[in-house]
């Protein structure tokens, strides 16, 4: 970890051992009215939530937990077949008030902090594109954030998320089960299949989250799995 990447250490008594080695960094919004709230919660041992990472909408950013341990952010949650999720993962929360706060654009500031960043943990841990995430892909029924106005192609722009495919066509699956076996196998708990396709919509397509699956979220998953499947989009 380069140093002059983090401006504060706050432990936070929230972690334990890991199970599994690091192979996806979760993207948050802390979802709390202030900063100091949101910090506050995340190293109250009651609270029991924490994150490797907090960024202030400044560009502060905090280490709470050492990156060798288990963080506590993800909660219930299961990414292309890993359901211990904290065990796998480095989280990043990113001060952000949320859907039920005042949910607002992420600043620049505080995307110039994220970058570097990321860039550096996923450089270290050999994470693959496809394995930086947000909440709400790995706990589609419980979660939103970051949110349909995160920048991940900012993030795609740096090859540190993938890119949005572009579309030529637009593609019908035969039947929505056949959708849902193809977002399981790209990675989605599909537990509750609408609350899945809300999540690949705010991910994907976040002009419209309705839940449904239509032509054009049904070429962007198609296009998403080509690109993987033929070692483009590791």
């Amino acid at each position: 970890m380069n140093r002059w990447l983090v401006h504060r250490e706050v432990p936070s008594p929230n972690w334990n051992e890991r199970k599994l080695p690091v192979s996806m960094v979760v993207l948050h919004y802390t979802g709390m009215r202030t900063a100091d709230e949101a910090l506050e919660r995340l190293c109250d041992p009651a609270a029991e939530v924490s994150a490797h990472y907090m960024i202030d909408e400044d560009g502060t950013v905090i280490r709470l937990v050492a990156e060798e341990k288990r963080a506590w952010h993800a909660g219930r949650s299961s990414w292309r077949g890993i359901t211990d999720v904290n065990s796998a993962s480095i989280g990043i929360e990113l001060v952000n008030p949320g859907h039920e706060f005042g949910y607002r654009p992420f600043p620049e500031a505080q995307m110039e902090a994220l970058i570097p960043l990321l860039a550096d943990i996923v450089k270290r841990h050999d994470i693959p594109r496809a394995n930086v995430v947000g909440h709400s892909d790995v706990a589609p029924a419980r979660k939103e954030d970051p949110g349909e106005l995160f920048p991940w192609d900012l993030l795609a722009r740096y090859r540190l998320a993938l890119a949005k495919p572009k579309l030529a066509i637009q593609l019908v699956f035969d039947n929505p089960g056949a959708f849902y076996l193809a977002l399981e196998r790209f990675g989605y708990d599909i537990t509750d299949p609408t609350a899945a396709v809300r999540a690949f919509q705010r991910r994907w397509r976040p002009s419209r989250i309705d839940g449904e699956v239509d032509g054009q979220i049904g070429a962007l998953l198609f296009e998403l799995l080509l690109e993987r499947d033929v070692g483009r989009a590791r």
